[in-house]
């Protein structure tokens, strides 16, 4: 988890490598996550690959109760699941339903999660400047409140909701009519495609989305008072649409989002930030 946000925010401690794309052309790669991984226990120790660990549980555990307790008090009301013996207008109103029902829930969640969340965040981007401002979870409760008020423990939640919501819609529907209009009933494993149509189309869409959470995260640490938030390493961003501008202009919307094979960016030209 520290490995990946470091490359969310761009903190790149060691030299690209040459390697070979598929094509057999030389190419410069990143560290990948293993590599990256033994950097931070040469500099913090084994105990470096847990910060910000303690609030990423309490977010996580926030999180799951608050999706059970949404779920007992707006609960669903004859859930059924999809299935092939109804007709298309049935079955594609059972999944609107279903996926507005998992959108409440998830929504909720997050929002009431995403101060631990950004807690989490920023104890981790601390190893790029070696600082010590956020030290425990109440003294990083504290610090926020006074220097940003209850705002900034919301930093960067739009983008992550947005994310979300079109993560589930998407990934919901394209299953839907992937199952119903590709798969043949006829065909002897139908109920076992269809059992990992949502899987895949999950992974998929994933991608699809990674910039909101790209962008969520460094609105999270962006000009908190921590180096990794702060020129050289980004901009003072006014909003999230700012942060995703910018990446976008540099091509860095995907940055992070792979562990293994990162290939170093290429060097881009002075991009308006404003």
């Amino acid at each position: 988890l520290l490995t990946r946000f470091l490359s969310q925010v761009g903190h790149e401690p060691l030299p690209p490598t040459i390697g070979r794309n598929v094509l057999g052309r030389k190419v410069l790669y990143l560290p990948g996550f293993f590599t990256y991984a033994r950097h931070i226990v040469e500099v913090d120790g084994k105990r470096g690959l847990f910060r910000g660990l303690t609030p990423r549980l309490i977010s996580s555990t926030l999180s799951t109760i608050t999706r059970g307790s949404v779920k007992k008090a707006f609960p669903l009301e004859d859930m059924e699941h999809v299935s092939n013996k109804d007709d298309m207008k049935t079955s594609l109103r059972k999944v609107v339903r279903e996926t507005s029902h998992e959108m409440m829930m998830q929504c909720v969640s997050r929002v009431v999660s995403h101060p631990l969340h950004v807690i989490s965040m920023r104890c981790m981007v601390q190893f790029v400047g070696r600082e010590v401002k956020y030290s425990g979870v109440f003294s990083a409760i504290g610090r926020i409140l006074k220097e940003e008020g209850i705002l900034g423990f919301f930093v960067g939640l739009v983008p992550h909701i947005l994310g979300d919501v079109i993560f589930l819609w998407c990934c919901n529907l394209l299953a839907h009519f992937i199952n119903t209009y590709a798969v043949d009933d006829n065909f002897s494993q139908a109920s076992v495609i269809r059992s990992y149509t949502k899987f895949v189309m999950g992974i998929a869409v994933s991608m699809l989305t990674y910039p909101f959470l790209l962008v969520g995260d460094l609105m999270a640490v962006n000009n908190c008072g921590l180096r990794a938030g702060l020129p050289p390493y980004a901009p003072a961003f006014s909003s999230w649409i700012h942060c995703w501008r910018y990446l976008s202009a540099q091509g860095q919307l995907f940055r992070g989002s792979s562990l293994l094979f990162r290939r170093a960016p290429v060097p881009a030209a002075s991009f308006p930030i404003d």
